[in-house]
């Protein structure tokens, strides 16, 4: 009796204890929101914007919670390129905002052209006659790659720079499938279609090396012709550097030398540069503007005129939440959800034009084909431009492919035109090495067809049927390519095979119509839209932290933290097997592995 009265006390104050922090919540949920509607940040005299490059960048911040400006952590750790960009913007517009400082880091972007974009936005600051200054303990790559387009770069006195060029090595687990008696089975067309082989190979295959030097090798070399620019010095120099050099070893009075930094500073001595380039006095206090200060800074620009709107989709693209669960989480695009989203604004009279801004490198082809048809939908209706991010490959060219007009970004990764089906059998581990049989009856032959591709030593025939299923997939792909660029199948065949192509390139075989940024794209929808004066809006809405706390879908979030400090590297091998035999869509249309920069 006793011990059962504990354990009922024990509930009743763990239920009271929930109640009181679920209270919390929302009750500093709710004050957040209203001083975020009734207040917005006023800029002094003389302030300066600050851009911390720490932390992930990705096309959009997921929604942070109430307790992140308590603790300090309001627009640090996961940023948004939208919503740096249009900081850039107001900062540019305001009068009392007289510079950026840029504070790089050990930023994670979530592509070369995410990178590219926001070193576009401060390189259009600059145009309003500010000043941009960088300074940095050590800069990576990709944050000295944005430095270079500021005025005065400065370094740590014991800091370095790790400019090295772009590649590295990935993993191929056939080897360790091999010892435990796994076999991943493919059906697939397409030479260079690459996503398969780190499960079927112990080794790069030929095509994929080939498409990957040159992808890499356009990156670079655009990369390398912005940073000389900034740097006043030939790219052919620098370039010499890099390949000869270790440069994160190198001395910081060589960095000098070469003209990568202006001078070696520390952090007491850079606040006296700001200082000066403000006409403070040295006991003055620096006006600083964070990220999320500058997101509730009024913009001078009025809304007028009619409305496009800006569609965002990025991330994996799914049949529904719970596979994208089970492949990692982050952002997804859900076929569904998103198709729905499309034909809301096709029948919304107030929306005039629509730009698809698409980042995703692929995923489940069902659910591209839902995206495509609400695309032709909104197209029926009025204009559609895709503005091509970090990546339209695959499954995001599958649904890029209809729109009326296509702009990407010079860094931007397209095609990768191809399909895949690629499944686990466990035959050889479980009977082979553990002994375990299967028997059964069954009214129809391929009744247990499933099962018999995942521990079955007998299917031949259902992968034969399955291949056949991808052939015709493959098919339609091409059609859907052809039928929205205004090509032939064969002519899209001679180009698709699952290759990647970097923007630049892919102009030139009409997989893209125009280099340029979301901007250029929203000024083409409104020029087919024929609007002489209009305004965007951003769709969908977010998401709040609230909503992504309760949702059923981040349910095991957790225990995969855990997952993946136990297992260590074992852990990504394991969680693909677990997605293929789960949840994952049969048919797949997914490019090569993100490429992410640091």
């Amino acid at each position: 009796m006793k011990q059962f009265l504990k354990m009922t006390l024990a509930t009743i104050c763990g239920i009271v204890v929930l109640g009181l922090v679920m209270t919390l919540f929302f009750t500093i949920s709710l004050v957040g929101m209203l001083a975020s509607d009734s207040a917005s940040t006023k800029v002094k005299e003389n302030s300066v914007f600050v851009i911390k490059l720490n932390g992930s960048i990705n096309e959009r911040a997921e929604a942070g919670t109430p307790f992140d400006d308590l603790l300090g952590l309001g627009g640090e750790g996961s940023m948004g390129l939208d919503d740096l960009v249009t900081s850039i913007r107001k900062a540019k517009d305001e009068e009392n905002i007289k510079g950026i400082y840029i504070e790089g880091g050990e930023a994670s972007f979530d592509s070369p052209a995410t990178t590219q974009q926001l070193r576009d936005a401060l390189k259009d600051f600059k145009k309003s006659g500010k000043w941009i200054v960088s300074y940095a303990d050590d800069y990576y790559q990709s944050s000295y790659y944005v430095a270079t387009v500021a005025d005065k770069i400065y370094l740590n006195g014991e800091g370095s720079i790790d400019l090295r060029g772009l590649g590295g090595k990935g993993e191929y687990y056939k080897g360790l499938y091999d010892k435990l008696g796994i076999k991943y089975m493919v059906a697939k067309v397409g030479k260079y279609k690459s996503y398969v082989e780190s499960n079927t190979q112990t080794g790069m295959s030929e095509y994929d090396r080939e498409q990957r030097e040159v992808l890499y090798k356009g990156i670079w070399n655009h990369m390398l012709k912005e940073m000389a620019e900034g740097r006043k010095i030939k790219a052919a120099n620098l370039d010499q550097l890099v390949n000869d050099s270790l440069l994160a070893f190198a001395a910081t009075e060589d960095y000098v030398k070469a003209k990568l930094v202006d001078k070696i500073m520390f952090p007491e001595e850079i606040k006296d540069e700001i200082k000066q380039r403000l006409k403070l006095d040295k006991d003055d206090d620096i006006e600083q503007l964070t990220l999320a200060d500058m997101l509730n800074v009024k913009s001078k620009k009025k809304e007028k005129g009619d409305k496009i709107a800006i569609y965002y989709a990025y991330g994996s693209i799914v049949d529904n939440e719970a596979m994208n669960m089970l492949d990692g989480g982050g952002h997804c695009i859900v076929g569904k959800t998103t198709a729905e989203d499309l034909r809301k604004l096709a029948e919304d009279d107030d929306v005039k034009a629509v730009v698809f801004r698409v980042n995703s490198g692929g995923g489940s082809a069902v659910a591209s084909e839902y995206i495509r048809h609400a695309i032709k939908l909104v197209k029926a209706k009025k204009p559609v431009v895709v503005s091509m991010g970090g990546a339209a490959a695959s499954g995001g060219y599958w649904i890029s492919s209809p729109a009326n007009y296509i702009i990407a970004e010079p860094t931007t990764i397209t095609g990768s035109i191809g399909i895949f089906g690629l499944i686990p059998n466990f035959s050889g581990l479980v009977t082979d090495k553990l002994g375990v049989t299967f028997d059964g009856v069954k009214t129809n032959k391929f009744a247990d067809y499933d099962t018999e591709l995942v521990v079955g030593k007998n299917n031949e025939e259902i992968m034969a049927k399955l291949q056949n299923n991808i052939n015709r997939g493959y098919q339609n792909f091409l059609n859907v390519v052809a039928e929205g660029r205004g090509m032939k199948p064969e002519q899209v065949n001679e180009i698709a095979q699952g290759r990647v192509w970097l923007a630049t390139d892919a102009i030139k075989i009409k997989l893209v119509d125009k280099l340029g940024s979301l901007d250029d794209a929203v000024k083409k929808a409104a020029e087919l839209a024929k609007l002489d004066e209009y305004h965007t809006a951003a769709y969908p809405g977010e998401v709040s932290w609230l909503d992504n706390l309760l949702s059923k879908d981040n349910k095991g979030s957790y225990l995969d933290a855990e997952l993946r400090e136990l297992l260590g590297d074992a852990y990504l091998p394991l969680m693909q097997i677990r997605n293929d035999i789960k949840n994952n869509s049969r048919i797949q249309a997914r490019m090569l592995e993100d490429i992410r920069m640091k």
